[in-house]
């Protein structure tokens, strides 16, 4: 029987042949779209470490130098002497299965010695995937023997501002899940032995589904889609089509959008259908003309590139707020003539106060400002006139000026390429092939156009901050 650990415990809760792939080939892993979440969770271990040890008295397990099997025995010498220190990578393990624990605490406060044990999630709120694996967790160690007498889960505060000073106390807040989890021991004996047959056995038959991406993107999703033979539209490509609706098409054996009866669809999807059957893109010139008429020159296109710290590293700001760092302007005057300003700052400082004076001063007080999706662009400078008040009526007064493309786009153009998308990569690349999003490495692959991976890490790296893992 294997010792399986707790993340591959979860993977089988995920998708049995994620564990079987897993244990039996792992080369067929691609891990490229989790390094930015392993560094973030490094970096948040290390801050709980200074939260709940203050005075460095703590022990930490390296399981990396000391391998699995000195790293389990040190921890169980560790948690049976009864210390006064914390203890953080702690091992436990039971026939079956092993677990490490991110924080265990002494508590003797109800006169029996126990441990308070707490993970350290890098996420801004409890997940359900998160319960399960705390649950996990509190059922190794319980059978483990050691006796805790709380079991926590601990996540970033979103609210929490930083003071600049080096101490995040109140970046974490714990939530109690000890009843909950100590309820859910019956379904994690069941996980385990699922887990131990499904390691034993071939590799499972299952197809593809929403368990690929959910609760994460699957690291084997490319190895198990390879030879299959998709939609050319899937249903997928509709926007917005509610579950139950696309549940009824799915029964009625329609798997291409350009198969589903009219009249279960609605105008949006009837455009999209037309498109994908005809070939031919939806223009409406006369419209998107008259959208337009009403503002005037010079006028101006805006957009932010952003970054968002887990661990804010700059005074004043939150956890994930996105933070400007590099901004284009084109202005566009009544002649035609076309003039492109930029701000970039990549020293390692904090870039909010020369971005929001460079902004104020190349945006004028006249003419439009163009921005797709401009809810973003609009919070990001009322965060700014939040952060520096000094500026908040100028930027206040541009953000009045805005007009959102975004909308325009969806009601006045649609490309079957689009496949029932309207974000700028999709929009873009169907008017403009050339400057299509595949040759800007570190953008093809981001969920949002304001965040440059290559930019996010020269950030970091010259900001002195340290690349850690959860």
């Amino acid at each position: 029987m294997r010792n399986l650990s707790k993340s591959k415990i979860i993977a089988y809760r995920q998708c049995p042949k994620r564990l079987w792939l897993e244990l039996h080939k792992p080369e067929l892993r691609d891990d490229s779209a989790s390094e930015a979440v392993f560094a973030i969770g490094y970096q948040v271990g290390d801050i709980a470490r200074q939260i709940y040890d203050p005075q460095g008295n703590g022990i930490t397990i390296d399981i990396e130098s000391l391998g699995h099997a000195e790293a389990l025995a040190r921890s169980a010498e560790l948690l049976a002497a009864q210390g006064d220190a914390p203890v953080f990578e702690a091992g436990v393990t039971i026939e079956g299965a092993l677990a490490y624990a991110d924080v265990m605490l002494p508590d003797a406060a109800s006169g029996r010695f126990a441990w308070r044990m707490v993970e350290v999630k890098s996420s801004g709120s409890v997940k359900n995937y998160q319960r399960e694996d705390l649950a996990v967790q509190a059922y190794i160690a319980t059978s483990a023997g050691v006796p805790l007498s709380s079991v926590s889960l601990a996540h970033i505060d979103t609210s929490f501002v930083y003071q600049g000073d080096g101490d995040y106390r109140g970046l974490l807040v714990e939530h109690d899940l000890t009843e909950e989890a100590m309820a859910r021991s019956p379904e994690v004996a069941q996980w385990i032995a699922g887990a131990q047959a499904v390691a034993a056995a071939s590799e499972p038959v299952i197809p593809t589904g929403p368990q690929c991406s959910s609760p994460f993107v699957c690291a084997f999703f490319a190895h198990c889609h390879q030879g299959q033979v998709f939609p050319e539209y899937p249903l997928g490509s509709l926007p917005r089509l509610h579950h139950t609706r696309r549940a009824r098409i799915e029964a009625m054996g329609h798997e291409d959008l350009r198969d589903v009866p009219d009249e279960m669809l609605n105008d949006t999807h009837l455009r999209v259908k037309e498109c994908s059957v005809s070939g031919i893109p939806y223009f409406d010139a006369a419209g998107a003309a008259a959208d337009l008429a009403p503002y005037g020159f010079p006028a101006y296109f805006l957009d932010f590139e952003t970054i968002a710290f887990a661990v804010p590293i700059w005074k004043g700001t939150r956890p994930f707020q996105q933070l400007p760092f590099q901004f284009s302007l084109h202005i566009l005057g009544a002649d035609g003539t076309l003039d492109q300003q930029s701000f970039l700052d990549l020293s390692g400082t904090d870039p909010q106060l020369e971005c929001a004076r460079k902004l104020v001063e190349l945006c004028g007080t006249s003419g439009p400002v163009f921005a797709y999706n401009s809810p973003f662009e609009c919070r990001v400078m009322r965060e700014l006139g939040e952060r520096f008040p000094e500026l908040a009526p100028q930027l206040n007064a541009i953000i009045a000026r805005t007009v959102d493309l975004y909308p325009i786009a969806k009601n006045r153009y649609y490309h079957p390429a689009q496949q029932g998308k309207w974000g700028l990569k999709s929009v873009l690349p169907s008017l403009c092939p050339d400057l299509s999003y595949d040759a800007l490495h570190g953008v093809q692959d981001g969920g949002r156009k304001s965040i440059r991976k290559p930019s996010a890490r020269k950030l970091r790296r010259n900001a002195g901050s340290r690349s850690m893992t959860n």
